[in-house]
């Protein structure tokens, strides 16, 4: 139950009836109607807009409008008062046994209170991660991870048929200098001294296992050898040897994709000149030449005819090569068909989540996906920023295992999977993050995942002693009534805001609203807590009387369930004992 929309719904009835009664003009738009939580608690609590949208189409004072509508809305059953505020907003109060009644519609839903069926079952495609298969996933990989896992599985929550997916840049010039990195562990697993891996190859200890586990299959077949007798087998070898260890680093963060697709195979099967030949056929390929980029030119630049793709057409900057010098395709070439791949897999709804750098690169990829599919196919891009890790306030220094950055890994063996996922998704996937050791792992207020997870580990505790302390507790026989304090209503008020929170987060494809509002409840029942501590009467557990008891451990389970449903979004465990 998602009581805002179900006033929004209200509201848009009472409209419907007073245009009826020739009140209000008919056939007015009603879209833009919404029904919030106030900003300010102090303003009620539900809020709509609905006069100040309607004023232009019903040529009316938009305090007058206010007033039929909410005229209506004082005979609600559930409403205790109305006020109309400033030009025209109408501020709704609602009755104590409404809110004190939402405890009871929460608990019936258990851990799917806020699920809805929103999406309808339609197929939507996250991609995430996607990194080169070069080596560990390291910590910038590690946010984009987390936040298109905890986005996909947001959207599966609203009702949408979501698929996790992969995409192996094993196709491109980065392949080639593993596969020359590899070949030096591999003649150092031999026995040969290779001393210090030269520049432009990959330095880190991670390709020593790789050299190795090569030596034990092919023993002395590719030593002394030229590099065209070995490099396409090394490639094969060690782009698949990187996955395994990708996916190993994707399962020590809870992520599990559904699809892992190579880039390789469209170059194998000749997806790139399909997509390509059906551009053409819009007449959106041609032969031309770029003018010089501003400023600076690269020292490869040459002016020379290219195959380009009319991405101006669809509002890019300009239009895009799609071969290189050598006749090869481009890396946007490749990217073209592999999302038209995605939209013949039925893939009309497309999201990715790329790193910070390639914030250039969106509008070329949305415009040759509109070019495929007639407008009908939709991109949304998602950027995330690096993470810079501090220990103490000082930056830290890099992995040896790596080479030249911090693992993924090296990160969660350090403070926990359910810590690094939680904290990458306290600020906005484009906003830069600051990830300090010493405080993701202090137990206080300042620590998000810490004060969260603690709320839900209290709750379990109230309920652990609640059973000793009384017989045939059932919190579903609960008198709700006597939940009256402020506090107590004002819990569940932010409580009942949760399925709006879910499907806002859901639709806006950020999933960081859900730890801001986890963490705004939390603080919330702390407060409630506190206030117990100096009041007696206001303890989860009274003594002697059940009655009181049961409403509030009713309260605060009610409570734990959208913590748990919560934190089970973003990937956390919601803990029972800290």
């Amino acid at each position: 139950m998602n009581i805002f929309k179900d006033f929004q719904k209200n509201i848009r009835d009472t409209i419907f009836s007073l245009s009826e009664a020739g009140k209000l003009p008919a056939g007015m738009n009603l879209s833009n109607i919404t029904a919030e939580a106030p900003r300010d608690v102090s303003h009620g609590d539900i809020a709509t807009n609905a006069a100040m949208v309607l004023v232009k189409q019903a040529k009316m004072a938009p305090r007058d409008i206010a007033e039929l509508i909410a005229s209506c809305l004082r005979l609600n059953e559930n409403v205790k008062a109305i006020e109309i505020a400033g030009p025209g907003f109408i501020n709704i109060r609602l009755k104590d046994a409404f809110i004190q009644n939402q405890t009871a519609v929460i608990l019936s839903k258990g851990l799917d209170y806020g699920r809805s069926n929103y999406g309808a079952l339609k197929k939507v495609n996250v991609e995430y991660v996607s990194a080169n298969p070069t080596g560990p996933l390291h910590v910038g990989h590690c946010r984009g991870a987390v936040f298109g896992d905890a986005l996909s599985t947001l959207l599966d929550y609203i009702g949408y048929d979501v698929t996790r997916e992969y995409y192996i840049n094993d196709a491109g010039g980065q392949i080639d200098v593993l596969a020359r990195s590899t070949y030096l562990r591999y003649l150092e697993a031999l026995g040969e001294i290779v001393g210090e891996i030269p520049e432009g190859l990959y330095p880190g200890e991670y390709l020593i296992p790789v050299g190795e586990a090569l030596a034990a299959k092919y023993g002395n077949k590719f030593k002394d050898k030229v590099e065209s007798e070995w490099l396409f087998e090394i490639r094969s070898f060690a782009s698949s040897k990187m996955m395994e260890l990708v996916r190993e680093d994707l399962i020590t963060l809870g992520i599990k994709q559904d699809v892992f697709f190579s880039e390789k195979s469209l170059h194998e099967n000749g997806g790139i000149q399909a997509s390509l030949e059906q551009l053409k056929e819009k007449d959106l390929i041609y032969i031309g030449i770029l003018k010089p980029p501003k400023g600076v030119l690269p020292d490869d630049w040459e002016e020379r005819p290219q195959t380009l793709f009319r991405s101006t057409n669809f509002g890019d900057d300009v239009d895009r090569a799609l071969k290189k010098s050598d006749g090869s395709w481009t890396y946007f070439a490749a990217d073209v068909a592999y999302h038209k791949n995605k939209m013949d897999r039925g893939f009309d709804n497309q999201i990715d989540i790329w790193g910070a750098d390639h914030g250039g690169y969106i509008k070329r990829v949305q415009s040759a996906l509109t070019a495929l599919s007639d407008g009908k196919a939709t991109l949304d891009v998602r950027l995330c920023q690096m993470v810079k890790l501090l220990r103490d306030g000082e930056p830290i220094k890099m992995s040896k295992r790596s080479g030249n950055f911090v693992t993924l890994r090296d990160v969660v063996e350090e403070v926990g999977k359910d810590v690094v996922r939680f904290i990458m998704l306290t600020r906005k996937n484009d906003a830069s993050l600051d990830f300090d050791f010493a405080r993701v792992t202090e137990q206080s207020k300042d620590n998000p995942v810490f004060y969260v997870q603690y709320s839900h580990a209290r709750v379990c505790s109230v309920l652990r002693k609640a059973a000793g302390a009384f017989e045939n507790i059932d919190i579903l026989k609960a008198d709700l009534s006597l939940l009256t304090d402020e506090s107590e209503l004002q819990l569940i008020k932010t409580m009942t805001n949760w399925p709006r929170i879910v499907e806002s987060a859901a639709l806006a494809h950020e999933p960081h609203r859900i730890s801001y509002y986890l963490y705004e409840l939390a603080s919330e029942f702390h407060a409630l807590w506190n206030k117990g501590n100096d009041r007696v009467d206001l303890r989860f557990i009274i003594d002697d009387n059940k009655e009181v008891t049961l409403s509030r451990l009713a309260m605060i389970t009610a409570f734990s369930n959208i913590i748990a449903a919560g934190l089970n979004i973003l990937g956390v465990e919601p803990v029972t004992e800290m």
